[in-house]
């Protein structure tokens, strides 16, 4: 593994922090996701960061060594981030005429990138996709991206949250994916515990959505027997040849050979986010950025049968 600034930034985070559940919290991380991290981290370096003590975190030598060069070269990056953005803003002739769009999986990139076309078919739009919600994030911070369209798991604070402005499109509940054949397809809802047995499906990502789901199914009384972490058309695929149940979002548009229903209880939620940083170009056109992204999730939700009779029986 090459280290990244984004490593630099997590090293930095939990020596702030002096501890890893303090900096787990700071960064929008599950504890053991934020552990299993700095190992990596350590591994690239070649050594132990911090010796961990019953009052928390406390650097090693070559902890101190990786901490004095990240105070050099963070605050550094920054600077030259906000000087290329200006630059670049001025090349591009102002805010508007480009829209530099990166996103995790789903529908709403797409769709946001077609709404922006149409209402400006002058302006410049270009995307970037990652699985990596703190990789899209970054990119806007350094001033690669303009905006990023990504989401998290129930109230999880999204990456970067003091740095860059953030607005929520919507809230969803997490739905399960069936095959058409399967015994619960015709039910409105499905019980979680109804799947203990099933092997499942979904799409990575470096949230806690994972630990979430886990979380969810222990509440139930199992553990899942089998995880696929795939792209969205394995999951699919999966699913319909009767491999795996899936967890996708309610939104997810009607396909053959599946169906979607929602868990009962709405044991998982999942928050659509659009955020920028507050002092570039991107600032003054965000409210349109933002209600086009709205516009584009209302549309998606619209066209699921599956959401828009979940959202009917939920109405008082």
């Amino acid at each position: 593994m090459d280290l990244e600034l984004r490593h630099l930034k997590t090293v930095r985070a939990i020596a702030d922090a002096g501890s890893l559940t303090k900096a787990a919290t700071a960064l929008g991380l599950a504890q053991p996701a934020l552990s299993a991290q700095l190992k990596r981290i350590e591994r690239a370096l070649g050594g132990t960061l911090f010796e961990r003590g019953r009052h928390g975190v406390r650097a090693t030598p070559l902890g101190e060594l990786v901490l004095e060069r990240a105070r050099i070269v963070l605050p550094a990056v920054s600077e030259l981030q906000r000087d290329a953005v200006r630059f670049a803003s001025g090349a591009a002739g102002g805010a508007g005429s480009r829209y530099r769009l990166g996103g995790t999986h789903g529908p709403l990139l797409g769709a946001l990138v077609d709404r922006l076309a149409a209402g400006q078919p002058r302006a410049a739009v270009t995307t970037h996709t990652s699985w990596s919600e703190r990789e899209i994030a970054a990119a806007v911070t350094e001033g690669r991206l303009d905006y990023a369209l990504i989401g998290t798991c129930g109230t999880s604070a999204p990456p970067e949250d003091g740095r860059l402005t953030w607005r929520e499109i919507a809230t969803d509940p997490v739905f399960v994916m069936l095959p058409t054949g399967h015994p619960l397809a015709a039910r409105d809802q499905v019980d979680l515990t109804d799947l203990a047995d099933a092997a499942w499906a979904d799409v990575p990502g470096d949230g806690c959505f994972a630990d979430c789901f886990h979380a969810a199914c222990a509440r139930a009384g199992f553990t899942p027997a089998h995880v696929y972490e795939t792209d969205t058309a394995s999951c699919v695929h999966l699913v319909q040849v009767g491999r795996a149940v899936g967890l996708c979002r309610a939104t997810f548009p009607d396909t053959a050979g599946l169906v979607t229903r929602p868990l009962t209880g709405t044991p998982l939620v999942w928050r659509h986010l659009i955020g920028w940083h507050p002092d570039t170009p991107a600032g003054p056109a965000a409210p349109s950025v933002v209600a086009h992204a709205r516009a584009a999730h209302a549309e998606a939700a619209a066209r699921s049968r599956s959401y828009a009779a979940w959202r009917a029986s939920a109405l008082p």
